[in-house]
């Protein structure tokens, strides 16, 4: 008798084991069968490391990327280039994050049929990126190293985000055979994975810091002949600025006038506002994370202080993560987080619909305005409001330095404060000199495009 209750008792455990590890399973299966059958090595859906089902086109509808039977990409040229960071390529050496994210929908899955709803080859993701624009912003670097993109602040669609070098995937060079460094980093989605020296650019950080924290800083003025010493160091300008206050020390940007402003500031406020401004954090979209920027001063001098004010010393930041920033001045201190899939269909059936989020409130809506005047003054002063008609453009040009002979970076970001067109804009061009010189053309002919786009044209 007890040989049987006993053995009575190990056979309910064993069915309650079984019975707990297949409830287990069912949970595990209905939350996650989707990345099961869609992880890269599952030969249902993946072929030489590539996925193998599903569609995506831009925000008009162009094919980009046809996987249904191998990878077919645009029948245009250009197309093929402007948008191959974000589609990746035949042999898996650029990763497309937003394709990988949503490979399952992609991949047509639902639980009951699992792969491929009927014949219709998988889903379809719909980008927000622009092919025009795309285009267009990759004619205007002319072969040059670097990257530019435009988002909507206030939705977060990004209309444009190219990365350059780049090539065509149906006619891929021979990348060994090159001895001109022209493809160098051609794997790199500089948008989402460089960072940067700023340079001037990052005078607005400073700016906003010290427009929040020194009482009376927009009644002082600073004096530049040229150099500003620390000892044997100096800040130096190309030229003597003579007399300036802040708003119009940002419109030239003065470096010697910006090194008195750092001293106003002061190291603890500094590092308390890049880190309230989160223009070094990572910021996370569509599966994808980008890279960290840096501002480190823990063991910088009194020079090296004033040199990380400016956008130099160990500075670096992302692309997208300053645009953002640039948003948020625009936003009244907050902005849309960016986005870049706005819908994935699965035959019939949408799966996903993007939703504008928000970023935190990084500065008053007072610092916001005024740092709004300040940049809208450097473009009508400096680089000219006829550049850019039918836009109300607010900006600020960097010149990188790079030291070791190199040419310096050209840089530029900021936004337009149009209710019609609410962009926030980043551009970068490695070795390409004044930043104003070359990267207001480049912005001038992109943010027309946009402007184009949406109104419809």
């Amino acid at each position: 008798m007890n040989r049987v209750t006993k053995r009575t008792w190990l056979m309910g455990l064993f069915l309650a084991v079984l019975l707990g590890g297949m409830v287990v399973f069912a949970i595990e299966y209905v939350a996650n069968a989707g990345t099961w059958i869609t992880a890269p090595g599952s030969p249902h859906v993946y072929n030489r490391g590539n996925l193998g089902c599903g569609t995506v086109v831009d925000r008009s509808g162009n094919v980009l990327l046809d996987m249904t039977n191998g990878r077919t990409y645009s029948t245009d040229p250009q197309t093929r280039k402007s948008t191959l960071h974000w589609v990746g390529d035949r042999y898996g050496s650029i990763s497309a994050g937003a394709v990988s994210k949503y490979s399952s929908a992609l991949a047509g899955f639902d639980l009951v049929n699992g792969v491929y709803n009927g014949d219709s080859g998988g889903g379809v993701e719909h980008l927000t990126l622009s092919t025009r624009v795309q285009n267009a912003a990759l004619t205007t670097m002319y072969g040059r190293k670097g990257t530019i993109a435009v988002y909507n602040y206030k939705t977060g669609e990004i209309l444009c985000a190219v990365t350059t070098p780049t090539y065509d995937p149906d006619n891929v060079p021979d990348f060994q055979a090159d001895t001109t460094g022209a493809y160098k980093g051609v794997y790199l989605n500089r948008f989402l994975q460089a960072t940067y020296p700023p340079g001037s650019i990052y005078k607005i950080v400073t700016c906003a810091a010290a427009l929040d924290c020194v009482p009376d800083i927009e009644s002082r003025t600073f004096t530049c002949n040229s150099k500003y010493t620390y000892g044997t160091e100096a800040i130096t300008c190309e030229r003597a600025h003579g007399t300036c206050n802040l708003k119009q020390a940002l419109a030239v940007s003065c470096n010697c006038a910006f090194a008195q402003v750092a001293e106003l500031v002061g190291r603890k406020n500094m590092q308390k506002y890049v880190e309230q401004f989160q223009v070094s954090q990572r910021i996370r979209f569509d599966g994808v994370t980008t890279a960290a920027g840096n501002y480190d001063i823990s063991d910088a001098g009194a020079a090296s202080f004033a040199w990380s004010c400016i956008g130099q010393h160990t500075d670096l930041v992302n692309p997208c993560r300053f645009m953002v920033f640039m948003g948020q001045i625009a936003g009244g201190g907050s902005a849309a987080v960016p986005y870049l899939v706005s819908q994935v269909e699965s035959g019939a059936e949408v799966v996903y619909q993007a939703e504008t989020t928000y970023t935190p409130q990084v500065m008053s809506q007072a610092l916001a305005q005024k740092m709004r005047e300040y940049m809208r003054n450097n473009v009508e002063v400096t680089y000219g409001s006829y550049k850019f008609p039918g836009l109300t453009v607010c900006g600020k040009s960097g010149t990188a330095e790079l030291g070791q002979g190199q040419i310096s970076n050209a840089m530029f970001s900021g936004f337009c404060t149009d209710e019609k067109y609410p962009l926030a804009f980043f551009v970068a061009v490695e070795n390409g000199g004044y930043g104003a010189a070359t990267c207001v053309p480049i912005l001038s002919v992109v943010l027309s495009e946009c402007k184009a786009v949406m109104d419809g044209l």
